[in-house]
């Protein structure tokens, strides 16, 4: 089975990163009121952003669940994300920027980091994905929707380190192919990460990748 869907998400409008489904959003609701925890880290309190040409994923699996940390003022903070995971994934083209708001003297400093944009692609193993929001062609081979997370076997299972509801809903799919990706994130976890032609600036102002 195959399936194809194009288009952005957005968490305030509850709705499901790379779901081909209307009704696998209440779902993931579901989830995340059952308590999900993402990344086994305490998160910072600044999003970033991702964008690439194409990701190709295998072993894919995802459910919900919450990144936790604080703000820039070290207040307690959560955001609800859609944790998206690959057995191991191949990215062409990747960016990543982060901005930084209020540096003295300076203003706003952007951080942009570029790779796999030389023929050998960014290559990830064990790879998590904390994902507010998502926009991409998205296609899908043998996927199931409504999986019991706990029960899932086609990804590498929910993350270490993590607290999830094994009773809650998940998906799942042999692989995944998207292109055109571009989203924002609180988290990025990773057995391996290998960035070929790697390159990391700083400017000043506001420059992202999209």
């Amino acid at each position: 089975m195959e399936s194809a869907v194009r288009g952005g998400t957005r968490w305030k409008r509850f709705a499901v990163v790379m779901v081909p489904s209307v009704a696998a959003t209440a779902a993931i609701g579901v989830a995340l009121a059952q308590g999900a925890l993402a990344a086994s880290f305490s998160v910072s309190g600044q999003s970033f952003k991702v964008s690439a040409e194409k990701l190709e994923g295998k072993g894919f699996f995802q459910y919900g669940g919450m990144a936790e940390g604080t703000d820039l003022e070290g207040n307690k903070a959560a955001h609800p994300v859609a944790v998206s995971a690959f057995k191991s994934a191949e990215i062409t083209k990747m960016c990543q920027s982060v901005v930084t708001p209020g540096v003295p003297i300076f203003g706003n400093i952007s951080l942009q980091l570029t790779a796999g944009g030389n023929g050998t692609p960014v290559k990830a193993e064990n790879l998590y994905l904390d994902v507010e929001e998502l926009g991409a062609n998205a296609e899908f081979k043998n996927i199931d929707i409504g999986v019991a997370a706990g029960k899932a076997t086609k990804g590498p299972g929910i993350q270490p380190g993590t607290r999830a509801n094994p009773y809650g809903f998940s998906q799942q799919a042999d692989s995944a192919v998207l292109t055109d990706v571009k989203q924002k994130a609180w988290a990025t976890t990773a057995g391996t990460f290998k960035l070929s032609g790697l390159s990391m600036k700083l400017h000043k102002g506001v420059k992202e990748c999209y």
